[in-house]
């Protein structure tokens, strides 16, 4: 039977095993610049260093964390997720080689002194997402995978907060609206795609090991929760702090605390890959209460939950996938290792501690969390990089 030309082609490439696919460069970029960017964060943070960036050391942090590692992140599940969508050609070679490069001249552009005007380090930056975008669009369209439109305009609102970010430390000399449209962006992938992997890698997992309750299926109830969280943030977004949003905020995260029950998650402690997911997702819901608590009292700050987000929800979801595409991708047994164990572990206690830290006031935990978080994206580096560099992919050399 013939070989249709597009899996041919993949089955075929005999370039770096980096770029045999979009998971490897962008996994492994976007932990070593997570470590990095906090533990060149801390020294700044401290007045022992400075950064030559144009931006206030804040402003790069939240940037970087924010339109850099987790960005590569993102690029990373999507060029990896699109060819399972589509059926289409995963990119590899020189177009994934291409836009890595861009990513990279993000960074420097972002870390350097702006000896090329500022305009056009914004202009390096914006154009990694662009790029991404416009590369996912061209598979969904072509795949004809309309359901993941939806995928799409996050991306393309994420692009525009990355923006509104230039525009606003341009201007003003710090950001506010692109802060806030980048964490929604992000936070409503996780709900649009955990919603999904979630439940579904639970449903496998305990239909092969255990018998009992499954997961409740996507129904009208998901659909609800997904659309008064996407209001309630939209509404943060524009007043935070109001009791408007407050409220908004407080229904949303008593929605996805009940979506997330609905998962049998508490049925797979056994297993650390899925269990993690569970972990990852509650911190969704926790950062909706908590900033919606902050609307009406001054004891919980709204740092807290923005914390419950960005360190819980996307630190440990990114590193869950990660771990987990990693492994399934270059052909190991899905099974985490005490290595990858540590690594949740640390992740859990760089989140727990950073949300701490913001009611605490102090600076041990705010140091603790960030060694912490250096410790689980540096352990993941450390851990899965051979394997991303070295290991061939798992389909090289056969058909499936």
């Amino acid at each position: 039977m013939a070989i249709p030309a597009a899996l041919s082609r993949r089955r075929d490439y005999e370039g770096p095993v980096l770029l045999s696919a979009g998971f490897r460069p962008f996994f492994l970029a976007a932990s070593i610049w997570a470590a990095f960017g906090v533990a060149l964060w801390v020294p700044v943070y401290l007045g022992m260093i400075a950064l030559p960036a144009r931006l206030s050391p804040l402003e790069w942090h939240i940037h970087e964390m924010l339109y850099g590692y987790t960005a590569a992140a993102i690029a990373g599940f999507l060029l990896t997720a699109i060819p399972n969508w589509t059926g289409r050609l995963p990119v590899n070679g020189m177009p994934l080689a291409a836009l890595a490069a861009i990513w990279l001249a993000g960074r420097i552009a972002m870390l350097a002194p702006p000896v090329a005007g500022t305009v056009a380090a914004a202009a390096i930056d914006i154009a990694f997402l662009a790029s991404l975008f416009a590369l996912a669009a061209r598979e969904v369209f072509a795949g004809k995978n309309w359901r993941n439109l939806r995928v799409l305009a996050i991306v393309g609102v994420l692009i525009a907060g990355n923006v509104v970010f230039h525009y606003e430390t341009l201007s003003a000399g710090r950001a506010d609206y692109g802060v806030r449209v980048a964490i929604a962006s992000v936070i409503g992938l996780i709900m649009l795609i955990g919603g999904r992997i979630v439940p579904s890698f639970t449903h496998n997992w305990l239909a092969k090991n255990r018998s009992g309750r499954l997961p409740k299926p996507f129904s009208t109830f998901d659909a609800a929760a997904t659309l008064v969280a996407a209001v309630a943030l939209a509404c943060w977004i524009a007043a935070p702090g109001q009791p408007l949003s407050g409220g908004a905020l407080l229904v949303a995260g008593a929605l996805h605390l009940l979506r997330l029950l609905r998962w049998a998650g508490d049925r797979t402690l056994a297993d650390p890959l899925v269990f993690v997911l569970h972990v990852a997702y509650a911190f969704v819901p926790a950062g909706f209460l908590l900033i919606g608590t902050s609307a009406f009292s001054d004891a919980v700050p709204a740092s807290a939950g923005i914390h419950a987000w960005t360190a819980g929800a996307v630190g440990l979801m990114t590193l869950a996938v990660m771990t987990r595409a990693s492994l399934g991708h270059s052909g190991r047994p899905l099974a985490a290792s005490r290595a990858t164990q540590v690594i949740y572990v640390f992740a859990v206690l760089a989140a727990a501690a950073r949300i701490s830290a913001a009611f605490e006031g102090g600076l041990f935990l705010l140091y603790f969390s960030a060694l912490a978080w250096i410790a689980a994206f540096g352990g993941f580096a450390l851990v899965y990089g051979p394997l991303l560099i070295g290991k061939p992919p798992a389909w090289q050399g056969r058909v499936r």
